[in-house]
């Protein structure tokens, strides 16, 4: 079996590359274990100055976590090998934020989902025409989680809301315009990026600067005025609202998309990202998104939302509860709430 994820090193400078091209390089929980392993043997080496982090070939730089995987604990198991995928995925991501030496993510193609959970902590984030970025797990019945919540609550507007919403997805012009991305270089420099980082893992800052161009205009920020104001709310029914009381085609084609996704993990994703706001540490989020993952890979909307979409292929997942008027505070209340002694989320020790 080949590995799921290359560990190697280069003088000073380690290096992880994702290597399932076959599944975009979505992450499975050995993948988690084994980067945890290599970053947590490579914080304690003075030799190591910086880490790489990539993908071995094909059009995805990680396209998420293993949903069919989650999809199967929720029907077979009542979710518990979900929630240990869970759990150990968030602690890679909080190990990750917390690193004491440099990461560069090279985000050279699909990055979404557990994707971005590996990409937004690192320090640098290298976007390239190739990029395609997105949180779409609300068309899944999910919640962007791996993070998502500190990430897109902390972005410029509404932005990081109408992401989270409407799972678009942003070219490599767009991450770079949003902050999501620390620099944008062609692909056909990344090459010779990595290896004068590998040589100089002291002087990331200034080889990416002069490796980097002018991205293409970003077509997102013609639209940020628009999402600022029909986004503004943490209320989804008043951004329906908004939505549907403007008659332009982007209001039309915005409401479209929201009409298909699930109403439960719309409400969630509002609530997530505007408690995350109001947190001071990322480990405090990780813990309210474990809370929130736990339950929702049990509902309904989850597995059926992966039926559709991934299995099936029929996009028509029937959402319970249906409308967004019918998912109660209570049952968000719920599935926020704390968990019992000796199940909350905790980061690596």
């Amino acid at each position: 079996m080949i590995n799921e994820v290359n560990i190697h090193t280069h003088g000073n400078t380690g290096h992880l590359s994702l290597n399932r091209p076959k599944a975009l390089h979505a992450l499975t929980l050995d993948m988690c274990h084994a980067m945890s392993a290599a970053l947590t043997d490579w914080a304690a080496d003075d030799a190591i100055e910086a880490v790489i982090l990539d993908h071995a070939e094909g059009r995805g730089f990680c396209a998420g976590g293993d949903i069919n995987l989650l999809r199967h604990s929720a029907l077979n198991d009542g979710g518990a090998g979900g929630r240990a995928f869970f759990h150990d995925e968030y602690q890679l991501n909080h190990q990750m934020f917390e690193y004491a030496k440099p990461i560069v993510a090279f985000m050279d193609g699909i990055t979404m989902g557990g994707g971005v959970g590996i990409a937004l902590p690192c320090k640098y984030r290298v976007a390239t025409e190739n990029t395609r970025f997105a949180m779409p797990e609300t068309g899944i019945g999910l919640f962007p989680d791996v993070g998502g919540g500190w990430h897109l609550s902390r972005l410029g507007g509404r932005l990081g809301q109408f992401l989270a919403l409407t799972g678009a997805r942003l070219d490599g012009a767009e991450c770079h315009f949003a902050g999501i991305a620390t620099h944008y270089l062609p692909a056909d420099k990344l090459a010779e990026a990595k290896a004068r980082i590998a040589e100089n893992p002291d002087r990331i800052a200034g080889i990416l600067s002069e490796l980097s161009v002018t991205p293409p205009k970003a077509r997102v920020e013609e639209n940020c005025d628009r999402i600022n104001k029909h986004f503004a709310s943490d209320r989804y029914e008043d951004i329906l609202a908004s939505l549907e009381a403007d008659d332009s085609e982007w209001a039309a084609k915005e409401l479209a998309t929201l009409r298909t996704k699930s109403p439960q993990t719309c409400k969630v994703a509002l609530r997530q990202l505007a408690d995350s706001a109001e947190l001071d540490s990322f480990a405090d989020n990780m813990r309210m998104e474990y809370r929130i993952a736990s339950r929702v890979l049990t509902r309904p909307d989850f597995a059926e939302g992966v039926r559709a979409v991934i299995v099936d292929k029929t996009h028509d997942p029937k959402w319970n509860p249906a409308t967004a008027e019918e998912v109660s505070e209570e049952l968000i209340d719920s599935i926020f709430a704390p968990l019992p002694d000796g199940e909350e989320w905790a980061p690596l020790k």
